[in-house]
């Protein structure tokens, strides 16, 4: 597994000053659907990312595909001269999904393997807006989070209002006692790429006991 990397750096305000300690997001793994969506923010918002992440020379983790956002970010990201390396397994390679372009392609025999290899690389994640995959690659890391098998900060990209039925529904899950309140906090949402690894890298990931009440 990759150590989080924590650096400190000095704020001033007010008068006084205080240290804050920063995460060091040398790896971002961004999940991102295979389609483009109906509106154009969506890959207006992909292509941002894309440039956001090579300015801060973060290396893009993705699912190695060359279509739909997917595709936006990875193509974003290169021509901004950043870094990127896809996780594929072998099925979709062979359905020529795959792209070619990439800083590195590492192609596994599943989706299991896709995932795990995606999670070791990365130091945090972040969701584009997306269909099933999306959203069960965002859910199954949060759900590690809230276990305890891992500290890496968790970003929602709400483009548009994407996913504020998403929010609206971990938001009911509180209300009626299935998640904790605490764990509220596993998830960063932002609605700009830029403000949203800021806050990302800033988040500190508090481990909490899932069946302790107290």
């Amino acid at each position: 597994m990759r150590p989080i990397r924590r650096v400190s750096r000095v704020e001033w305000g007010d008068g006084f000053a205080r240290t804050v300690f920063v995460l060091s997001l040398g790896a971002v793994c961004v999940f991102a659907g295979s389609h483009s969506g109906k509106l154009p923010a969506y890959a207006k918002a992909a292509a941002r990312l894309g440039q956001v992440l090579a300015d801060e020379d973060t290396t893009l983790v993705y699912g190695g595909g060359a279509v739909g956002l997917m595709g936006v970010l990875a193509d974003s990201v290169l021509d901004s001269g950043g870094r990127v390396t896809g996780v594929i397994p072998q099925f979709l390679v062979d359905r020529e999904v795959a792209n070619s372009k990439l800083t590195r392609l590492e192609i596994v025999q599943t989706m299991h393997e896709r995932k795990h290899r995606m999670f070791e690389l990365a130091d945090a994640f972040i969701a584009l807006p997306g269909g099933l995959g999306t959203l069960e690659e965002l859910f199954e890391i949060l759900t590690w989070a809230q276990l305890g098998r891992h500290r890496k900060p968790c970003g929602l990209l709400n483009v548009a209002g994407y996913y504020d039925g998403l929010v609206a529904l971990i938001e009911h899950s509180i209300e009626h006692g299935f998640v904790r309140e605490q764990h509220r906090e596993l998830l960063c949402v932002g609605d700009d790429p830029g403000t949203l690894l800021q806050r990302m890298a800033k988040t500190s990931v508090v481990v909490r006991d899932k069946w302790n009440d107290t």
